[in-house]
């Protein structure tokens, strides 16, 4: 067995690796991930609308794999009792991690900063989404990290690959190739529980003051951040705001 080492990983290697992985399932492209990445092995999840997926996908191989979430504190009630209930039902190994700065001192300090348009989401998503994960990551010395990522969910997400590199780490996206379909059938077969929220016509699910359900004539990019961005920074490289 040859494990991989991101640091002698070029781009063309890469993108050989990916043309492999595609001709895989998602539970062949675990057990491929489990030859060949180094571990620590860790899977971060937002409990959104299709989470259970990934979470019942990769504790099916390895059922103690360290689930990261990063608790905003501005969370759903339904999403934290969703939470529990996928704790409950697939044995999860949760791992909580929040921002080194509480509700109330960041709002004295900065104001709602999700209502200060982009800029003010920006460092808002550094604050309370960004440096928790990438804290997470460090202290759990992960240097394999699976995620639910798919090319259909947007735009920005389209040409994601199988397989990536990023910050010395690999990034693993087993799913990616998923349709909304493939995500109901293997809920509906593997008895998954949806997101309560889900069935209120909510799409993509994240902190209570940046999310709205899909209402007639949206695109599913307007029901995250006020339509004025798609991605919090945690999975795809946003400008990074200072803390100070």
């Amino acid at each position: 067995m040859t494990t991989l080492d991101p640091s002698r990983i070029g781009t063309d290697t890469l993108a050989a690796l990916n043309r492999e992985l595609a001709t895989l399932s998602a539970q062949e492209r675990v057990a491929w991930a489990l030859q060949h990445l180094p571990g620590n092995h860790a899977l971060s999840t937002s409990f959104g609308v299709q989470s259970a997926v990934s979470l019942h996908l990769l504790t099916q191989a390895i059922p103690d794999i360290p689930v990261i979430l990063v608790d905003t504190g501005y969370l759903f009630p339904e999403t934290y009792r969703y939470a529990d209930q996928l704790v409950e039902q697939l044995g999860l190994n949760l791992r909580v991690h929040h921002p080194e700065i509480g509700i109330a001192w960041m709002e004295a300090r900065f104001g709602k900063l999700w209502e200060a348009g982009s800029d003010g989401l920006q460092r808002y998503n550094q604050l309370r989404k960004v440096e928790p994960m990438q804290r997470a990551l460090r202290e759990l010395d992960v240097r394999s990290w699976h995620a639910g990522l798919r090319r259909e969910q947007s735009r920005s997400r389209r040409d994601l690959p199988f397989l990536d590199i990023r910050d010395g780490r690999f990034k693993f996206h087993p799913i990616a190739d998923w349709t909304d379909q493939d995500v109901s059938g293997y809920m509906l077969v593997n008895e998954l529980p949806e997101h309560p929220l889900a069935r209120q016509g909510y799409v993509s699910i994240g902190d209570v003051h940046t999310t709205q359900p899909l209402l007639p004539g949206m695109d599913a990019a307007q029901t995250r951040f006020f339509g004025l961005r798609r991605e919090c920074g945690l999975h795809f490289d946003e400008p990074a705001a200072s803390a100070a």
